[in-house]
């Protein structure tokens, strides 16, 4: 925390109202009263002094005025050390911007692992699940031979001979009984090596579960350490403006006090030295002073009637200018939409045909494999751009959305508290709720750009922000599978954020 530099006692009321007393003092020594100092101007300077209570028994004024501005001086050089306080704070605010966007991709990251981890163990316990079931069956089969073979056991020989069955009977039991034993052998030691197995499994599931673990708890803590960090980084940004604005709203009381105080001592001075001649001198003054003010008026209004009528000709030929410019652009906006819309049917054509093939060839592997651009979220690479959120796409541009609309931008959904960053950098143009689409942010990219994020949990900017490609904005939803939509547009037109900020425009939509 910076140093706190208490400011000075605040301006007392009387002198607030310097201005309004010293307009009396004026009127009373004004040319009206024609005798210099008379007697009511003298009653009229007393009162003066004592309406200011505070002090107007210990000081005059000036020793007013000196305090004033020694006042003014202490306050100038504490603006001074704000202003060298805000640079630093400055190059603080740069290295937080730099660590949020670190932290943010250390979060991604965790976050695609907890993925995978995830993953990892649905297939363990699934595979826990099918060898305990298994087992079950092989133990129930091999305790019914076991007991049928106990009780064959318990027999004695002289029984066997005694009993009604015949010869034949007997050898073939004899027989059966020969050729179960060794079946029942190595059903035994397959049951051991599977138990074994079984054992493995629940060592790694257990081990993987550990793992998710800690994961998880490594991925609160960056996300805790992000939320202070950007708490950090909004109290950085307001830190010293009120006390710079209380120190500039006090510089202005105190210089006009300063100047009405350092006018009465000018004006009574002047009158007690020149009290003979005041009256004439005053009323030359006066005279000479409406004269000039008068032609100084009539300059003003000359001149103010010259730069009000160039004024309307510069708007009148700024609003042609501009109605030449809009017609421009709606008929190009009309032919580039019914292209885009053509080019839209197209690409969802050729990117349903390319998604069966992908399902196909991912049948035939064995485990999924990273894509083109070795991505390990699933996400398509997208040239000169980070995407806002790690997840899994559900919907791609110019794809039917799930409302049955086409889709102008992509759909991605993300893990629950999942960090969103700036796909590129640039300024806040909107944050927060718009109609039915909940909290959204508009991001100005330049040369055209716009981003629009919907589908958020929590905000963490402000409109007028500036912001640094990858650098967190915000936080989705707390709970479930959330969804984030993600929508790149060039001049108000939506093009496909897969091809980047490098796709030509109205060139975007395949």
């Amino acid at each position: 925390m910076s140093p706190h530099f208490p400011l000075t006692p605040p301006l007392s009321p009387p002198f607030g109202a310097a201005s309004l007393r010293l307009s009396a003092a004026q009127a009373a020594l004004a040319p009206g009263g024609r005798g210099g100092w008379t007697g009511g101007a003298w009653i009229l300077a007393g009162a003066l002094l004592l309406a200011h209570p505070a002090h107007a028994q210990t000081e005059s004024p000036n020793q007013a005025l000196k305090r004033v501005e020694q006042e003014l001086q202490a306050d100038k050089q504490r603006q001074q050390q704000l202003e060298r306080k805000s640079q630093a704070q400055q190059k603080e605010l740069d290295e937080l911007r730099a660590q949020l966007i670190g932290l943010a991709d250390q979060s991604r990251a965790q976050e695609r692992d907890l993925d995978a981890l995830e993953e990892s163990l649905t297939a363990l316990e699934a595979e826990e699940h099918d060898r305990a079931g298994r087992l079950d069956t092989e133990r129930q089969q091999i305790a019914s031979l076991l007991g049928a073979l106990q009780r064959l056991a318990r027999v004695p020989p002289e029984a066997v001979l005694a009993r009604p069955d015949g010869p034949v009977d007997t050898l073939r039991s004899a027989l059966l009984l020969r050729d179960t034993v060794p079946a029942l052998r190595a059903r035994a030691d397959a049951l051991a090596a599977a138990l074994t197995a079984l054992s493995d499994t629940r060592e790694k599931l257990v081990a993987q579960r550990a793992k998710a673990l800690s994961t998880r708890v490594a991925l609160a803590a960056k996300q805790g350490e992000m939320a202070r960090l950007v708490a950090r980084r909004e109290e950085l940004s307001r830190q010293t403006e009120e006390e710079r604005v209380q120190v500039a709203q006090r510089m202005g009381a105190l210089a006009g006090q300063a100047t009405d105080l350092r006018q009465l001592m000018e004006r009574l001075e002047a009158e007690r030295r020149a009290a003979a001649e005041a009256a004439a001198k005053r009323e030359a003054e006066r005279r000479e002073a409406e004269r000039r003010e008068a032609e100084r008026r009539l300059a003003e209004q000359r001149e103010a009637e010259r730069k009000l009528a160039a004024r309307k000709e510069a708007e009148r030929k700024e609003a042609e200018r501009k109605l030449a410019e809009i017609r421009a652009a709606e008929q190009k906006a009309a032919a580039l939409q019914a292209a885009e819309d053509q080019r839209a049917r197209e690409a969802a054509a050729k990117e349903a045909a390319r998604e069966a093939a992908e399902k196909a060839l991912a049948a035939r592997r064995s485990a999924p494999a990273p894509d083109a651009a070795g991505r390990a979220d699933g996400l398509p690479a997208v040239a000169g751009l980070t995407l806002p959120a790690g997840g899994r796409l559900t919907t791609r541009y110019g794809e039917t959305d799930r409302f049955g609309a086409t889709s102008r931008g992509l759909t991605v959904q993300t893990r629950a508290g999942a960090t969103v960053v700036a796909p590129q950098s640039g300024s806040i143009m909107f944050a927060g709720p718009f109609k039915g689409y909940g909290l959204i942010l508009i991001v100005e990219h330049g040369n055209g750009y716009h981003s629009l994020i919907a589908g958020l949990g929590r905000i963490d900017t402000a409109v007028g922000k500036r912001v640094a490609s990858g650098e967190p904005v915000a936080v989705m939803p707390a709970d479930g599978s959330p969804d984030l939509y993600f929508e790149l547009r060039r001049n108000g037109q939506p093009i496909n954020p897969q091809r980047g900020f490098g796709a030509p425009e109205g060139k975007g939509q395949g």
